[in-house]
């Protein structure tokens, strides 16, 4: 019989076209099966991510706060995208606050970020329980809000405007080449600071001569010595020293003298100082997002070291140094960020 029959032949093609046909290989199965549960993790992960509840509290509106609170928005942004910002700005009056307070107590946030010392401190003495990231800070150390700038204890850390001394004496002998003597008032709010920046004024061939003044009625006496002794008069950010009254006095007086005085502003500087060095607030705002990550990511703020400013403007006072006949150098009238004339 031998033949084939029509099904014998529609069977081998069949046969054929299913040899020709292109089988997956397990390796490619196992791969397109992993891609798929990443795909399908990725989208659970989005899918039950929990928004991160955070606190802004701050006591005024003032340019110098918008530009902190932008800084730290814009740094912890970056770096957690569900974070979720709740601002609270402090009344002047205690019992108008506690209402803002129990608002916070309600939210439960991570963390509280301060912007300032006076939000600072109202927030440090009412909350104990929740990480707070501070900015804006002058003397964080002084004003009794950490043990120390490097090791801050406690619930609190953050980034500070205290420019480290070597930098303020670096620029003052850049702008007197030949100072050897610069004088200081403090009083006890500041008695701290004092040593250790004797020592960093040493180490630039510069000897600092402090007098520690315990009221405002000390203070013509101790600067008449002050500028008999020295080339130069350095200040620090000392309520006692530095009133309204106080502060006009020693603006006219070191001008009449001829004395090259460094504010610790450049609002004295505006007032008639002959210079003084200034804050990127927006890149105080960005440390303190930083650090606010770091507490975010698992660190307790009582290891992080309190910041310090990284950049810094240099402002001067035209019409004080002509009247005192000092030159300002070149290189900084250059990258001056403000010129008072």
């Amino acid at each position: 019989m031998g033949g084939k029959t029509q099904s014998d032949i529609v069977g081998k093609e069949l046969y054929s076209q299913k040899d020709k046909m292109e089988v997956p290989s397990l390796k490619r199965v196992t791969a397109f099966l992993a891609s798929a549960v990443v795909v399908l993790l990725l989208s659970a992960g989005n899918l039950f991510a929990q928004d991160i509840d955070l606190a802004i509290v701050y006591s005024d509106s003032l340019k110098s706060t918008i530009r902190t609170i932008k800084g730290i928005k814009s740094s912890i942004s970056k770096r957690k995208a569900t974070a979720r910002f709740h601002e609270y700005i402090l009344a002047s009056s205690d019992a108008n606050n506690e209402q803002k307070f129990k608002q916070i107590e309600d939210l439960d946030p991570v963390l509280i970020l301060t912007i300032g010392s006076h939000a600072t401190q109202k927030v440090s003495e009412k909350i104990k329980n929740k990480p707070i990231i501070f900015s804006a800070v002058l003397n964080p150390e002084t004003s009794g809000f950490v043990n120390s700038l490097t090791s801050p204890g406690g619930n609190i850390t953050g980034s500070s405007l205290d420019i480290p001394c070597n930098i303020q004496f670096t620029y003052f002998k850049k702008v007197i080449k030949d100072i050897k003597k610069v004088g200081v008032l403090y009083s006890s709010e500041t008695a701290n600071l004092i040593p250790p920046a004797k020592v960093v004024a040493q180490a630039a061939g510069i000897e600092l001569i402090a007098i520690e003044v315990a009221t405002e009625k000390a203070i013509p006496a101790a600067m008449d010595k002050l500028m008999l002794e020295t080339d130069g008069i350095w200040s620090v950010a000392d309520a006692t020293i530095f009133t309204s009254r106080s502060t006009r006095f020693i603006l006219l007086n070191t001008l009449r003298r001829g004395i090259p005085f460094m504010g610790f502003s450049r609002n004295l500087v505006e007032s008639g100082a002959l210079f003084a060095l200034d804050f990127d607030y927006k890149d105080i705002g960005r440390q303190a997002g930083k650090i606010a990550v770091r507490v975010l990511n698992g660190n307790k703020p009582s290891r992080i070291p309190v910041a310090v400013p990284e950049i810094v403007w240099f402002h001067y006072n035209e019409k004080t140094a002509r009247h005192i006949n000092i030159e300002i150098p070149e290189d900084l009238i250059a990258i001056a960020k403000e010129v008072y004339r």
